[in-house]
């Protein structure tokens, strides 16, 4: 049905960007939220583009006062959000003995902790309603581990674990709940990961040629799990851990 609305967190660049387009693709009206407002701005004309209605909100995920205002904005001004797609992440190639508390928390905040805080504000009205997709965007770190993202790939695992449990909560009220998990993918945040990095060339290199498909993910990769598990149509899939990776994850 188009008018159910989706609020896609971290929606300004990359593969929450790519996920809204490919929302409105598929009828949705958008909320771009993101700290980045001037991109957001931009996602949020694109989609109107597409011809279906969007906003863009000041949005901050590891602030739960950010994340209650926006939430009651984009419902303001889009009707009710029943489509929840949590693509905010930040992180640094860094091994973990070189890593101060400070970073932990900062990375826990906004990988684990926004899913959180942005779940809590939308899931109660979705589950009045009888209807709802949550759609996570975890990482394939969290299923095999990551050399120097140890606790990006921990943040990532327990997003994974946080929606299953959100899937047994909400599975007899209309509300679905899965992740995804991307493996290395094209974006500008893995370029700025990869340019702190010693030898990135390198590094990206490496990570391509695990890949067996032999090329990194592209952010409408992901974008079409992403649009698949919030549609009509996957009413019945629910807990699940989709890898979306050229086949680096097999499960």
């Amino acid at each position: 049905m188009g008018e159910r609305a989706a609020l896609v967190t971290g929606g300004a660049r990359g593969i929450g960007a790519a996920v809204a387009l490919a929302l409105a693709r598929s009828q949705r009206d958008v909320a771009v939220g993101d700290i980045r407002e001037a991109e957001a701005q931009d996602v949020a004309a694109q989609v109107e583009a597409l011809g279906r209605r969007a906003v863009s909100v000041a949005l901050d995920v590891t602030d739960g006062a950010s994340v209650t205002a926006a939430a009651r904005e984009v419902e303001a001004r889009l009707g009710t959000v029943d489509v929840l797609v949590n693509c905010a992440g930040w992180d640094e190639f860094h091994p973990f003995l070189e890593t101060e508390e400070q970073f932990w928390r900062k990375v826990i905040a906004i990988n684990l902790e926004g899913a959180l805080l942005t779940t809590r504000a939308l899931l109660g009205g979705m589950i009045e309603r009888g209807w709802g997709r949550i759609v996570n965007v975890s990482s394939d770190a969290a299923r095999v581990g990551s050399s120097q993202e140890a606790v990006y790939a921990a943040a990532k695992a327990g997003v994974i674990a946080f929606t299953k449990t959100i899937a047994r909560e909400a599975a007899t009220s209309g509300v679905t709940a899965n992740a995804v998990c991307p493996g290395p993918t094209e974006t500008g945040l893995l370029s700025e990961m990869a340019a702190g990095a010693p030898d990135s060339e390198r590094m990206l290199a490496a990570l391509t040629r695990a890949v067996p498909m032999r090329r990194l993910g592209r952010p409408e990769d992901v974008a079409a799990a992403v649009a698949f598990l919030a549609g009509e149509d996957a009413g019945y899939i629910t807990g699940q851990t989709l890898s979306v990776s050229g086949g680096l994850t097999m499960a």
